[in-house]
């Protein structure tokens, strides 16, 4: 009994693992052009605004802000993450970026966040854009901000100097991890 187990159970993880590389790969596969990354990006920051207590203040203290809207994650057993945004500076979109994140282990289902990094020193800034790209957790400093808790932006400052924020969920997936999230450099598509 228990050697037909591991065969099934092998089987199903390879079925799950390729359907999750299929959807991954086609939607990466069709870049948003810079217009549609820079309207989604005008929205999520919106939506920072109306549900999370002190953003202004965070903005006004960021050196940097990398908003990834519309974060899928999808999973079963095996989860994999992705999303498309850009890196503003005083304001202005300097950077396009691409994430992407895969885990393993007791979690099903789907959803949908917007992703708002805050970039509290130039230092953090300066080696997230000047490295081929940038993983979390191989980074120090970064502080995920559960949203509805009104951490100040000097408290968090002092905490790191990176802070991270998931707001607008759609779906169910408990939790969320920034930590294995890989940040890539991108031309928009066309």
């Amino acid at each position: 009994m228990k050697a037909l187990k591991t065969p099934i159970l092998t089987a199903l993880l390879a079925i799950v693992l390729a359907g999750l590389m299929a959807t991954t790969t086609s939607v990466q596969a069709a870049t948003p052009t810079a217009a549609e990354i820079e309207a989604s990006v005008a929205n999520a920051l919106r939506a920072f605004r109306d549900e999370v207590d002190g953003a202004d203040d965070y903005l006004s203290e960021a050196k940097g802000v990398l908003v990834i809207p519309d974060v899928r994650k999808v999973g079963f057993l095996v989860a994999a993450q992705w999303g498309t945004g850009a890196l503003q500076v005083e304001g202005r979109t300097t950077d396009y970026y691409k994430m992407e994140a895969g885990s393993a282990g007791f979690q099903a289902g789907y959803q949908k966040t917007n992703q708002v990094f805050i970039f509290f020193t130039d230092d953090a800034l300066e080696k997230f854009r000047s490295g081929d790209g940038w993983t979390v957790g191989a980074e120090a400093g970064l502080t995920l901000v559960e949203v509805g808790t009104g951490i100040s932006a000097d408290t968090l400052r002092n905490q790191g100097a990176v802070a991270a924020f998931a707001f607008g969920s759609e779906g169910l997936m408990g939790g969320w991890s920034a930590k294995g999230t890989r940040f890539s450099r991108i031309q928009p598509g066309r």
